[in-house]
């Protein structure tokens, strides 16, 4: 890659082009901001092996957290680069000023801060519509989802070199959203697997976010738990730059 740099006006500019076409394009916009609700609602009466209205009530907004963020940044991120490629649009910015990292960041800006509103509005909402006490300790979670959200572009960005087309995103971003649903937390609780199961599953890019955001809201995680948690997110972080530094494609699949 160019310079790992990040300058705030470049940023800031390839953000706003990027949120522009976002909001031109009606179906992806469609899917980032209504597509989350309807899961919200699909998690809330899918969620099992619980006791109480309180605790699937958390269960539905803890797994809510992490539907936003596969949503909103991964599966959205993965056709935003995809379509930018394939239109020369990275190829392009290449050649100008902006470093590969700016270029990343910024296509991703737009996704980021949606994220972040969506997930404010689902705690806040979510806590008064579902008579859920607010998160406990919000520390972990404040630390979890933009964690989440840097350790998701990056998988966006590596599952876009795998990728021919957006028509072929809804296909290659399959097998990490449904290891992730089913594994990480967010339609089943980890602590009702197998043990095995669930040690194999506590390795799975998203279940360190899951389990600080879980953490934070409950206020009864341990310290060796958060640890393990947050060695567990920086570790796919780390992957994930590497990977992405290795393999991301910049110019169209032929």
């Amino acid at each position: 890659m160019n310079t790992m740099t990040l300058n705030p006006g470049r940023l800031a500019a390839l953000g706003r082009s990027e949120l522009t076409l976002l909001v031109r394009n009606r179906a992806a916009l469609s899917v980032a901001l209504l597509m989350p609700l309807v899961m919200v609602f699909v998690l809330r009466t899918s969620v099992t092996g619980l006791d109480g209205a309180a605790a699937v009530g958390e269960a539905t907004l803890t797994g809510g957290i992490g539907m936003v963020l596969m949503l909103v940044v991964y599966m959205n991120l993965v056709s935003a680069y995809v379509a930018r490629r394939e239109e020369l649009v990275l190829k392009r910015l290449r050649t100008g000023e902006a470093g590969d990292l700016e270029i990343l960041a910024g296509t991703a800006l737009p996704a980021a801060v949606l994220a972040l509103g969506q997930i404010a509005v689902l705690v806040v909402a979510g806590s008064l519509a579902l008579d859920v006490p607010l998160p406990r300790d919000p520390l972990p979670i404040a630390a979890a989802v933009p964690a989440g959200i840097v350790l998701l572009a990056g998988m966006s960005a590596l599952t876009s070199a795998v990728t021919r087309n957006v028509e072929s995103a809804g296909i290659t971003t399959l097998p990490l959203f449904l290891l992730t649903s089913l594994g990480s937390g967010l339609f089943v609780p980890a602590d009702v697997l197998p043990d095995a199961l669930a040690s194999f599953c506590e390795l799975l890019p998203l279940s360190g976010v899951m389990a600080l955001v879980r953490a934070g809201w409950s206020g009864d995680a341990g310290d060796g738990d958060l640890t393990t948690a947050a060695l567990t997110t920086l570790a796919w972080m780390a992957i994930s730059v590497f990977a992405v530094q290795r393999w991301f494609r910049w110019e169209p699949r032929r």
